[in-house]
């Protein structure tokens, strides 16, 4: 019997624009999600799907953390741009997500309650600026209860540029890469 090569999706939920990083407030013209989701993809071979709300969030960074802030307290699910059509091919979803207000932001939880998840196994990965994954993983485990949720991986914003080594790592210690 052949065994068949798990098929990875990597999807990411990243914002772009002014961000908090290092301190500051910075303009981003590529979230730091989306650095590493590449990253990951580029090592991986996995599929990428951004997802993203349909309605955008604000271009000003306290704006966007009013809104992220409401979103939560309100258990929100905003409408999302696409869906990926395949979704029972994959069995790998490596899920990247900026760290708000100490989860996901709330796309995040429609993108994961869009889909029949059993059975599948999710690795999480965050991008913060000092509150690591916070309680993101047990959120995930709570919201996919028949999924096999592994433990993630938490990079600082403003050391995405930098991150390769630690990502490739990670994924060889994920299995979701061969070690070298």
């Amino acid at each position: 019997m052949n065994a068949q090569k798990p098929k990875t999706l990597v999807a990411y939920f990243s914002r772009a624009g002014n961000n908090y990083v290092g301190g500051t407030i910075v303009n981003l013209p590529v979230g730091n999600t989306a650095v590493i989701a590449k990253m990951i993809h580029e090592v991986t071979g996995g599929d990428l799907f951004h997802i993203e709300a349909v309605k955008p969030y604000p271009e000003d960074y306290t704006e966007t953390t009013d809104v992220a802030k409401e979103e939560l307290r309100a258990r929100a699910r905003p409408k999302l741009t696409g869906r990926v059509e395949s979704m029972a091919s994959y069995n790998r979803i490596i899920l990247g997500y900026p760290n708000w207000w100490g989860t996901m932001p709330m796309p995040v939880y429609t993108f994961l309650e869009g889909y029949n998840l059993a059975g599948k196994t999710l690795v999480p990965f965050c991008t913060h600026e000092g509150s690591g994954l916070g309680h993101s993983v047990a959120d995930i485990r709570k919201t996919c209860p028949r999924s096999t949720v592994w433990d993630g991986l938490a990079i600082r914003g403003g050391e995405v540029t930098n991150a390769k080594d630690e990502v490739a790592r990670w994924l060889r210690e994920t299995g979701m890469i061969a070690k070298a």
